[in-house]
């Protein structure tokens, strides 16, 4: 048994838009104002190091989880235009148990798949001792993404 074991949480939603669409509008997320619109508990967001939305870029974001303020910085690993963004936190420590998060889109036809996930590792000891606590924290993570695809949905058909 590995001392920590990978959990992705995965969310995904239909969007009759296309790749190009959801990509402009994710990676014109550059501020407070449009960070906000993605998902109601988004608090704060900046970049801190280089160009906005480019591999090696550092960024800042606050939002609420489980009803209390988190706070993130974080590094863009991978982005492919109209394909894929990935981000990792920029701490050691936190990219252990939260090595990263990404958001994929897949063209389908008339509409494309809006994938947006979440790697977590747990240790097989904080899962048991710590089972209704990270069983309680990774429903609420599903929850927050399931909400940023919904929103993500509702702007982009409106």
């Amino acid at each position: 048994m590995p001392f920590l074991e990978d959990i992705i949480i995965t969310e995904k939603i239909e969007i009759k838009t296309t790749a190009e669409k959801i990509f402009n509008y994710i990676t014109n997320i550059v501020d407070d104002v449009s960070f906000k619109t993605l998902n109601a508990d988004n608090i704060s967001f900046r970049w801190l190091k280089g160009k906005p939305w480019a591999v090696g870029s550092v960024a800042y974001a606050e939002k609420y989880l489980h009803g209390k303020p988190h706070k993130f910085t974080f590094v863009m690993s991978t982005i492919l235009p109209n394909r894929h963004i990935e981000y990792m936190p920029t701490s050691k420590s936190m990219k252990m148990f939260f090595p990263k998060k990404e958001f994929i889109i897949e063209e389908k036809n008339d509409a494309c798949l809006f994938i947006s996930s979440a790697t977590f590792r747990m240790g097989w000891i904080g899962k048991i001792f710590f089972k209704k606590s990270i069983d309680d924290g990774l429903s609420h993570f599903r929850m927050y993404l399931r909400e940023e695809g919904r929103n993500l949905k509702n702007i982009l058909e409106a």
